[in-house]
């Protein structure tokens, strides 16, 4: 029998229920493998598997020192076990899956992140299927950082989540899911080969901005002086990356200014689908030719946390233009 490591670091699944009916905030002493056989009690069935709490947090809270935390447990714990799931909240699941994805190089046992809509305490949650789902998962040969929820499995970090209510929480735009579970389990993806031992590089420098742009908004204001304030801008423009180039109302200038002191601006899209296109349209022509980088067809959550693992390992601007522009870790389509 498989062993398998779950790991808690908080969210809805591990909250639990008061008297009255509101959500209390997640309890390390109560949630446990005890918990776990009292709600789910053929869990132990599927794999060997041990628990821990390695922190519980809001995911509104979560930071990049928790994605180096936590990242560094499953380093620690990787020969002594055969997968792991990884408890998270739903709200930044697909930063903390994106980051995670950068830190771990040649990985060879399936890291399966899930959580809920709904508390496991709960009569009506889709904490207990998304839950056993995800140990079966763990035990397979699918070595990805995966989300695992509603029955569809992710890679990490080509996810994003796409609803607050429903139980179909996420969805992977430019990229088909890694497999779904029906009658039996289809693994529709094949797993990416490595090519050497095991290793994790999980440090993050968080020192970026990202902007959403909207008609209206005064550019000069959105966009730093220079690196010294913020190494790497992220914009979510229009379409296929398109900006506000007109004479009066321009993002060039700005973007001019901190390009020239050494910045780094990548565009990705407010829309979910498809691929960024710099050459389409003229403000993307214009911000491509003052030094601004396609973020393809990566994710929002994608391209800012690799934005972070970059600036963390390297100094110079080409050089993380030039790794931006590379599919390190299955991010994006070349």
């Amino acid at each position: 029998m498989k062993k398998i490591r779950i790991l808690h670091t908080g969210g809805t699944i591990t909250m639990q229920m008061h008297d009255n009916k509101d959500i209390a905030k997640s309890n390390r002493s109560s949630f446990n493998l005890d918990f776990f056989n009292e709600q789910i009690p053929g869990l132990r069935d599927i794999a060997d598997v041990e628990s821990q709490s390695l922190f519980l947090e809001d995911s509104s809270d979560m930071v990049p020192a928790r994605w180096q935390q936590l990242a560094e447990a499953i380093a620690e714990q990787y020969e002594s076990y055969d997968g792991f799931v990884i408890l998270h909240g739903t709200d930044t699941m697909a930063y903390t899956t994106s980051a995670l994805s950068f830190c771990f190089s040649n990985l060879d046992k399936p890291v399966v992140f899930t959580g809920s809509q709904v508390p496991l305490s709960n009569r009506r949650t889709d904490a207990r299927r998304n839950l056993i789902n995800s140990v079966e998962l763990a035990t397979l040969n699918l070595p990805e950082v995966s989300i695992c929820f509603n029955d569809r499995v992710y890679r990490g970090n080509r996810a994003t989540k796409i609803s607050i209510g429903d139980f179909d929480a996420f969805a992977s735009p430019n990229y088909p899911v890694l497999a779904e579970f029906g009658l039996e389990l289809t693994i529709r993806s094949r797993y990416r080969p490595r090519s050497g031992p095991f290793g994790v590089l999980s440090r993050f420098d968080p020192n970026i901005q990202l902007v959403k742009l909207f008609p209206g908004m005064d550019c000069s204001l959105q966009v730093p002086s220079g690196p010294d304030t913020c190494r790497a801008l992220v914009i979510e423009a229009y379409g296929s990356g398109n900006i506000p180039a007109g004479s009066s109302h321009s993002l060039l200038p700005a973007l001019n200014t901190y390009l020239n002191a050494g910045g780094i601006v990548v565009i990705t899209s407010q829309a979910l689908y498809d691929e960024v296109d710099l050459d389409k349209y003229e403000g993307g022509r214009q911000a491509k030719e003052l030094g601004a980088i396609s973020g393809g067809d990566m994710t929002t959550e994608a391209c800012v946390t690799k934005l972070m693992y970059l600036l963390a390992y390297y100094d110079d601007t080409p050089t993380i233009k030039e790794r931006f522009r590379e599919n390190i870790a299955g991010e994006r389509t070349v």
